[in-house]
């Protein structure tokens, strides 16, 4: 004889079944700017590759004054928001960690869902981020702008 369901396993099954499927991701908005959970190759995680400390980024003539580069294999944006004056960010915007696109009419732009930040001091000039670019140390040696 097989024993009958009673409410309380029926409701612990279902329980631990909703619990379950919590933990995973369902590829929506927690899941990363791209909506697939992360997967895209414009979403930089935990393992995205960082210049080490002292290594060459990019050469000073790259990044043009009142604009920035994008270095999106090391995770950073360099900006110079005037004549030799360097500044550095991360790339991965606050609002849900996808690399930012550019750096355009004095902001670096998050195409993803339109967060824009300044040049200056990676602070939000328009949302949906709440946060700025998290600041990057850099040297500037000649003509090579390297990771301090």
């Amino acid at each position: 004889m097989i024993p009958r369901a009673t409410r309380r396993t029926v409701l612990l099954a279902t329980g631990t079944a909703a619990l379950i499927t919590g933990c995973g991701s369902d590829g929506g908005e927690d899941g990363g700017e791209d909506g697939g959970g992360g997967t895209s190759s414009d979403t930089a995680g935990p393992d995205a590759p960082d210049a080490p400390a002292g290594q060459g980024l990019t050469s000073t003539a790259d990044v043009p004054v009142g604009g920035g580069t994008v270095l999106r294999d090391d995770g950073i944006v360099v900006t110079q928001p005037e004549k030799g004056v360097f500044r550095a960010f991360s790339a991965i915007c606050t609002h849900q960690n996808c690399v930012v696109a550019d750096v355009a009419d004095g902001s670096i732009n998050c195409t993803c869902h339109g967060s824009r930040f300044a040049i200056t001091d990676g602070s939000v000039e328009q949302g949906p981020a709440t946060r700025p670019l998290p600041e990057e140390r850099i040297t500037v040696e000649g003509n090579s702008i390297r990771r301090a």
